[in-house]
């Protein structure tokens, strides 16, 4: 986790919950399953969302190197992919100036918009509340409990000493609602 945001990719498509992401970073380098990361929708407007799946689609070339025995061109070909790994975003809430709502925002981020991952600051600020449960847990796409405990992973490391004391918290709200 860092304390700046790091660059991911391109909206590819987008709705009023969800985004898709493409990028040709290395699969070391693509967000985790239950990062928070932003997308601008306007200048005054960034949309907040976790990751739910990533999908590295094979192509012609892939499917012959499976067969060759050629260590350097399997490498060239890992690092220089033509085709985007694409990584699938649930939209849990979003900012509006300098206000965070844990809830849809007034619209998707548009074809293109760059993607970052979300600072360590931002990740603290987006989960103070537990409103994004509901989100989370009512969402048709992706594991919706799976996704709920890697982002309360993420936002109680964010946290450092007060890890515990998070999770604690966050642990009796998601019990309230279940």
């Amino acid at each position: 986790m860092s304390d700046a945001s790091i660059p991911v990719g391109r909206v590819l498509r987008s709705s009023t919950s969800m985004f898709t992401i493409g990028t040709r970073v290395l699969p070391a380098e693509v967000p985790l399953f239950g990062a928070l990361v932003k997308a601008r929708i306007n200048p005054n407007c960034d949309a907040f969302g976790l990751v739910y799946e990533v999908a590295i689609e094979d192509d012609q070339l892939s499917r012959q190197l499976v067969a060759a025995d050629k260590p350097e061109y399997v490498a060239d070909h890992r690092f220089n992919r033509q085709v985007p790994i694409d990584i699938s975003v649930l939209i849990v809430g979003h900012r509006l100036g300098e206000q965070v709502y844990q809830y849809l925002p007034p619209q998707p981020p548009i074809a293109l918009a760059k993607i970052g991952t979300c600072t360590r600051e931002e990740i603290v600020q987006f989960t103070e509340e537990f409103t994004f449960f509901r989100t989370v847990l009512y969402a048709k796409d992706g594991p919706a409990d799976e996704l709920l405990a890697a982002a309360l992973r993420t936002a109680a490391d964010a946290r450092g000493e007060g890890k515990r004391a998070y999770l604690v918290k966050a642990g009796r709200e998601l019990s309230r609602l279940l």
